[in-house]
């Protein structure tokens, strides 16, 4: 079975207010380090491989922010990942950017090196919004960079956005759609703001000197991003992202129907289709541990058949199509109402979810309770 593979880069010009993931501010040292350590995870790894376990059907470069990185060094990567595993034809190949951190020259170097899906991180377009998240560019920035990515051949192009951050109005928001639908992306993916422990966003939060935005409005602009991105021709697919018909992320959808696949670069995750493992979160140990010759896993889990069921269902929940009942009957020898007979009764009742067409999936109703219907399969 061919495999997605998530390369982290973990460096960043400035770090979101809002953001808890795990990366470092960007300098050339480190980033060369980075770099030669993991072009060795990818050749210990691939070692390890049997030739089946190498074909790799979409590439995922990931941060961070991975176009702080200079385009010779991206384009190294996935050099690397030519070399070391089978690239498959047609392959889906994501590298994620911010405005501000590319230029044509880089974009076009991009798409030379095989890059043929752009993933802008614009996440608001007023300019108080920017600010107040601790974004480094403004949206005219957005705007000149989805210009740029275009002239250097990207037809496949994300852009993310972000609803609920304080001080954002359901008007505020409705702008930001039809803004945003104006630079004719073929993707958008729009997140609820997360207040996660430990960010300056969350420490503010706590402190009392912001007041998060309260759900009934937060679900108007979930309501909203719904209603106005689908009116304007692209298909709701999942929770939080939108696509025209071709648009969808191969990657991405990987995730939601728990397929295999392989994470390198510090604090990647991998599942192999029944354990799932971790690298060093700390670039420095991760360095250190590949210059040694060992593979940087700091941490492994098998997982029981109860987690991958109860993983599998929740995860295909996730789509708009749901979770295909005869891919899960044929993976697991029993079709999940044999699993979870009680749970499908109850939330049937409640009209959360629906079977149509051999797919379970979420109603209209269910859908912005989507976490407490996950819930009931945990």
């Amino acid at each position: 079975m061919s495999i997605g593979l998530y390369i982290h880069v973990p460096f960043c010009l400035k770090k979101c207010n809002y953001c808890d993931f795990i990366s470092y501010p960007y300098n050339e040292k480190d980033a060369d380090a980075y770099l030669n350590a993991l072009i060795k995870e990818m050749e210990l790894v691939s070692a390890s491989l049997p030739p089946e376990a190498k074909e790799v059907e979409t590439i995922y470069l990931g941060g961070g922010t991975p176009t702080c990185l200079p385009a010779p060094a991206l384009a190294a990567i996935l050099g690397s990942c030519r070399r070391c595993f089978f690239v498959l034809p047609g392959a889906e190949i994501t590298v994620e950017a911010n405005p501000g951190t590319v230029d044509g020259v880089k974009l076009a170097a991009l798409r030379e090196a095989g890059v043929n899906r752009l993933s802008l991180g614009v996440q608001a377009v007023q300019e108080r919004l920017l600010k107040f998240l601790g974004r480094m560019h403004t949206f005219e920035q957005a705007r000149e960079a989805v210009r740029m990515a275009r002239e250097a051949g990207f037809a496949n192009l994300n852009l993310d956005l972000i609803f609920g951050i304080p001080g954002q109005t359901p008007a505020d928001w409705e702008e930001c759609l039809k803004r945003i639908l104006d630079l004719r992306p073929s993707h958008v993916s729009t997140y609820g703001l997360q207040l996660e422990e430990g960010t300056p966003l969350w420490r503010d939060v706590q402190a009392g000197k912001v007041a998060p935005v309260d759900e009934e409005a937060e679900l108007a602009m979930f309501e909203l991003a719904i209603e106005i991105l689908t009116a304007a021709g692209l298909i709701h697919y999942e929770i939080s992202n939108f696509a025209v018909p071709a648009g969808r992320c191969r990657h991405n959808l990987r995730y939601w129907r728990n397929l295999p696949y392989l994470g390198l670069g510090p604090a990647a995750h991998s599942f192999s289709g029944s354990c799932r493992f971790s690298n060093e979160t700390s670039l420095e140990k991760y360095v250190v541990r590949l210059k040694a010759g060992e593979l940087p896993v700091a941490g492994r889990e098998k997982l029981t058949r109860q987690t991958l069921l109860a993983e599998t269902v929740f995860l295909g929940l996730r789509l708009r199509e749901g979770l295909d009942l005869k891919a899960f009957a044929d993976r697991f020898g029993q079709a999940v109402e044999e699993v979870y007979r009680v749970e499908l009764d109850r939330l049937l009742k409640l009209n959360l979810i629906e079977i149509k067409n051999n797919f379970l999936r979420l109603t209209p109703r269910g859908l912005p309770v989507a976490n407490q219907v996950f819930a009931s399969f945990v």
